[in-house]
């Protein structure tokens, strides 16, 4: 790429997050007068008194709500900046792995390739963290996957949405590729696949099942190939499955691999080169109440 093009890029990328980062401080000053707005609703629907603290905005925020519709009127976030577009145009997914591979790292990065339609896998190389994200707005991905290893063995998963974030980190455990299989795998196919997302029930888990949605695009209604991510106490199992029907009411169910399980220990507002930005996230395993609570 010529330096020209290159700087233009960076301050292009430089302005949008600075732009996200101004729309995201103003959330707070918008949720407070999203919420005084539907109480106004409320008590005009409703035939009742205004609240006695709303009757001093009363004039200003009537006059905002006349000239809302129905889209203008719900409250718009930060998570609707980052995933605007989503479902508009098909993701673009760059799936790679950590630095100096293991021969069996590389073959599972191959099989999550596959996972993901209209994805591209790349070798890492020596590239940096901050060179592998730029390269990738460059090319206009939407998305970038790095899986990570110890001792050979996967045990990381990076989801960074591009170009403003978020950024969900899971670790891996009980991985099993295709070849490894009991009875070996069904034929792997190319079609956009439903996804299924199980149990994903608080503001946190759906969060989180949004930013694994947005990793697909839109199935066609007669494709006959499922994935799964189901949840049971904040460990999310990936299943990979193709269905037959065998009779008029009867369906057969064919595994693909490869599976999994994931759990997420962070989720971070910026890029994946960005260390400093905020995080919406944290695991906090050794607090006292962390065995009782369910977060997704």
């Amino acid at each position: 790429m010529a330096p020209s093009s290159e700087s233009s890029s960076r301050r292009r990328q430089t302005r949008l997050r600075r732009e996200y980062l101004y729309r995201k401080s103003l959330q707070g000053r918008e949720k407070a007068s999203y919420e005084q707005k539907r109480l106004i609703r409320a008590a005009l629907a409703a035939g009742k008194k205004l609240p006695t603290e709303l009757r001093a905005s009363y004039d200003q925020l009537s006059s905002e709500i006349h000239q809302e519709d129905d889209k203008t009127k719900e409250q718009q976030s930060h998570v609707d900046d980052e995933y605007g577009d989503a479902g508009l145009k098909d993701p673009l997914v760059c799936v790679t792995t950590s630095r100096s591979p293991s021969s069996r790292l590389k073959q599972f990065a191959k099989e999550v390739k596959l996972l993901f339609p209209n994805s591209a896998r790349i070798n890492r190389g020596n590239n940096r963290v901050d060179e592998l994200v730029s390269s990738c707005k460059d090319s206009e991905f939407t998305d970038i996957v790095v899986v990570q290893e110890t001792r050979g063995e996967p045990d990381g998963l990076v989801v960074c949405h591009l170009p403003l974030g978020p950024t969900a980190f899971f670790t891996l455990s009980g991985t099993v590729m295709r070849h490894d299989l009991e009875g070996g795998a069904s034929p792997m196919s190319e079609a956009y696949p439903h996804i299924i997302l199980n149990n994903f029930n608080s503001e946190l888990g759906k969060r989180i099942g949004n930013v694994i949605k947005c990793l697909f695009p839109v199935p066609k209604p007669d494709t006959k190939r499922i994935v799964t991510f189901s949840n049971e106490n904040d460990f999310i199992s990936f299943r990979h499955h193709m269905y037959s029907k065998t009779g008029k009411d009867d369906v057969a169910l064919h595994e693909v691999g490869p599976r999994f399980e994931m759990k997420l220990y962070q989720l971070r507002l910026g890029t994946l080169d960005q260390k400093s930005a905020e995080n919406e996230y944290v695991l906090r395993p050794y607090q006292n109440t962390a065995a009782k609570r369910q977060l997704l």
